[in-house]
């Protein structure tokens, strides 16, 4: 029931994958990097296999062999090989589900149009070293790998933040024309008990007879009364 394997960095025994066999039959991803491998000529029967991993080995050719049994290949790296002319990938062609193709630091890479070359030796490619014939790049598909999905959750999280601190401003503010308003009822208030005790006082003085509020004036503003200083003369 392995669907895939990683044998990434075991050699090889004289360029053989010991105990890989076609028990494996479901397996869809096998991942061979580093192992000194000198071929495929010893890969099983695995009909369900998609991507084929066999970067920085030394396989030279014998491709033919993948589309006997690797039939359903869509996916095939081969960067860091012995890989030198375009003719030693012609048996590719027979791998009609092929789209993905990387050959990177193989010294085919090196020769004059090696691109154009490559994508009319096998039409049914759509990326080549990443790239589609009109170089625009592969998408990822594990946008996680890039590291995407934590910047958008670290964005986000800024911007949660932003919003706190905007909202906890606003709060402050609100609080602020609350006090203020508070301060100035309580200014109109005070304002309002004064001029109600002056109007009580002038409410009082109004009910004085007329000679009774003159005097109590005068002595308001510290002066005596004229008809007092005549009773002091006669005195």
């Amino acid at each position: 029931q392995v669907k895939e394997l990683v044998l990434d960095n075991c050699r090889s025994d004289d360029g053989k994958i010991v105990g890989l066999s076609s028990d494996f039959e479901n397996l869809e991803f096998l991942s061979m990097i580093n192992i000194n491998l000198l071929s495929v000529s010893n890969l099983p029967k695995l009909n369900k296999l998609r991507k084929l991993e066999l970067s920085d080995n030394r396989i030279s050719g014998g491709l033919e062999v993948l589309a006997e049994r690797t039939p359903n290949l869509t996916h095939l790296n081969l960067s860091g090989n012995k890989i030198k002319d375009i003719n030693t990938l012609e048996p590719l062609k027979k791998l009609p589900n092929l789209h993905s193709l990387d050959l990177f630091n193989c010294e085919v890479t090196m020769l004059i149009n090696y691109r154009e070359s490559v994508f009319t030796l096998l039409p049914q490619l759509t990326y080549l070293d990443g790239f589609d014939a009109d170089d625009q790049e592969a998408p990822d598909s594990d946008p996680e790998a890039d590291g995407d999905g934590l910047e958008d959750e670290y964005e986000n999280g800024e911007d949660d933040l932003d919003e706190e601190v905007i909202d906890d401003e606003e709060d402050e503010d609100d609080d602020l024309e609350g006090e203020e308003e508070e301060d100035g009822v309580d200014d109109e208030e005070e304002d309002e008990e004064e001029d109600g005790e002056d109007d009580e006082e002038d409410e009082a003085d109004d009910e004085l007879p007329r000679g009774e509020k003159r005097k109590r004036n005068l002595e308001d503003e510290g002066e005596e009364d004229p008809e007092d200083e005549e009773d002091d003369e006669d005195d």
